[in-house]
């Protein structure tokens, strides 16, 4: 989860704090639960956890007896990852150099920010031993759909232009026949909205992971457009206490290489 000229995106426009993401965005790792039961890891087990982040996951796929490699390309966090213990290697998920190496690939909501799905679904090819297995979620076709809405609407009140879009949000369908071209066999994949509250509310949020629409600004302009966002999203994504929630859409999925 996590980073870039990055493994997660088409440019070096998304940059991270490990202090700032542990605080506004310990929500994502915490949701991984879902997806880590899915992966359903074993004692002794090879496993590439890919856009480790700060390493949250990763620590708990190694409880189980599994043997854990974390790869991220933002050395910030790689180096959150590595006060915990992890085997964490700083890499471009573009270009991984694996050969091999795991009877498990595992990634949580770090594929849709790697602009470049076939040399990363290739990549996890290569990593992985034959019958290993891929399990992930990541941002599904809609994901803060309304979130990013009012980020672009905020811009060009704002007289800024809208810069292109950093996220690949597939659909289940998009998604599935990548894996098969790559040799997968797919044995699960699906499609799921989940709102998810934020526990330091927009602000939060779009501090966290809005840097990709404000390449360019100074610092006022700035403010400006993320106050606008805000507002424009206060009606529909915060409660009558306060609550803020984003829209998210999860894709999650479980598939299987070929032996032959």
């Amino acid at each position: 989860m996590s980073a870039f000229d990055s493994p997660y995106s088409a440019d070096a426009s998304q940059h991270w704090n490990a202090h700032d993401y542990a605080i506004d965005a310990g929500f994502v790792p915490l949701l991984g639960g879902a997806v880590a039961r899915l992966l359903d890891p074993q004692r002794g087990e090879r496993i590439l956890d890919l856009g480790c982040g700060d390493g949250v996951l990763s620590f708990d796929l190694a409880l189980s007896g599994a043997h854990v490699t974390g790869v991220d390309s933002s050395p910030e966090l790689i180096g959150g990852a590595r006060a915990r213990g992890i085997d964490a290697r700083l890499m471009d998920a573009h270009a991984m150099t694996f050969e091999r190496c795991f009877d498990a690939v595992f990634s949580n909501a770090a594929l849709h920010w790697m602009r470049e799905p076939d040399r990363v679904i290739d990549g996890v090819r290569r990593a992985l031993r034959p019958g290993g297995r891929f399990v992930a979620e990541m941002g599904g076709q809609g994901n803060v759909a309304t979130i990013t809405s009012a980020l672009q609407a905020a811009l060009c009140s704002n007289g800024h232009a809208v810069p292109a879009f950093p996220w690949y949000f597939p659909d289940e369908d998009a998604y599935a026949e990548r894996l098969r071209a790559h040799g997968f066999q797919v044995r699960h994949i699906e499609c799921l909205a989940r709102p998810t509250v934020l526990p330091t509310g927009m602000q939060g949020w779009l501090r966290t992971f809005a840097s990709p629409f404000l390449v360019g600004l100074d610092a006022a302009q700035r403010q400006r457009v993320l106050d606008d966002t805000v507002a424009l999203l206060a009606p529909t994504q915060r409660n009558a206490h306060g609550q803020w929630t984003a829209d998210y859409v999860r894709l999650r999925f479980e598939a299987r290489l070929r032996t032959s």
